[in-house]
């Protein structure tokens, strides 16, 4: 059966529909949105997006929904001698946008989803262009196989919050020596989300099993964490 590209969904605001039109559908979506132009003209766009959007629920900035628990462990890695790296199933271009700005992490250490890109020589400056093809999908286990082509080594600690996450963990946690492995379980409805094995976005079913069975640490988001986002009051 032929997936229908949910545009017009995005365009009323529909995000159930959008949703519903599963994989297929948001590969049309991303496709559409995020090919067919140079990576500088790409980036702009993204940058001027960030700059202005704002979060349906929260009417923030989008950076600004970045996790405090995870700036701090950031900082802490940092302070440390660890290079922090993100490896995401978003796009890889789109990320490298605006992460340094809010994580600090520069582009040369975020991962995600790529398409393919080619050199052109236009009639004006040559450039790269963003071709509406997918190169390589970094989820489930392209994640591991992604850390090993761009990193070249195997994490020491690792951190998920969804089934496509799981192959990263289990391969880390499987690396000798000693190895920490931590789930983010989403449970505070208030305060931002609670959900995770019937979720159609972040679904988190599998990996929770698995980090019972092998004792990973799993982070209750709603009895764990003090601040959500750096705009919180703190609970306690």
């Amino acid at each position: 059966m032929e997936t229908t590209p949910p545009f017009d969904a995005v365009l009323k605001g529909d995000l159930n529909a959008v949703a519903a039109s599963g994989q297929q559908g948001l590969l049309h979506l991303i496709l559409a949105t995020h090919t067919g132009m140079t990576t500088e003209e790409f980036t702009s766009a993204v940058t001027e997006w960030i700059a202005h959007a704002r979060h349906p629920r929260f009417q923030r900035p989008y950076t600004d929904l970045v996790y405090q628990p995870m700036l701090e462990l950031i900082d802490y890695l940092r302070e440390n001698d660890f290079r922090p790296s993100i490896v995401s199933g978003g796009n890889t271009e789109f990320m490298r946008a605006w992460c340094e700005r809010a994580y600090g992490i520069p582009p040369e250490q975020v991962i995600g989803t790529t398409f393919v890109t080619t050199y052109q020589e236009p009639h004006r400056a040559p450039g790269l262009f963003i071709e509406p093809q997918i190169d390589f999908v970094d989820d489930g286990p392209g994640k591991p196989v992604a850390i090993q082509k761009y990193i070249g080594r195997l994490p020491i600690l690792a951190f998920g919050n969804s089934d496509g996450d799981r192959q990263m963990l289990e391969s880390t946690a499987a690396g000798t020596g000693a190895r920490l492995v931590a789930l983010v379980h989403h449970t505070d409805e208030r305060r931002e989300w609670a959900y995770d094995r019937t979720s159609h976005v972040g679904h988190l079913d599998k990996a929770l099993d698995e980090a019972t069975a092998e004792n990973w640490i799993v982070v209750d988001m709603k009895r764990d964490w003090n601040r959500v986002f750096p705009f919180d009051h703190p609970s306690r």
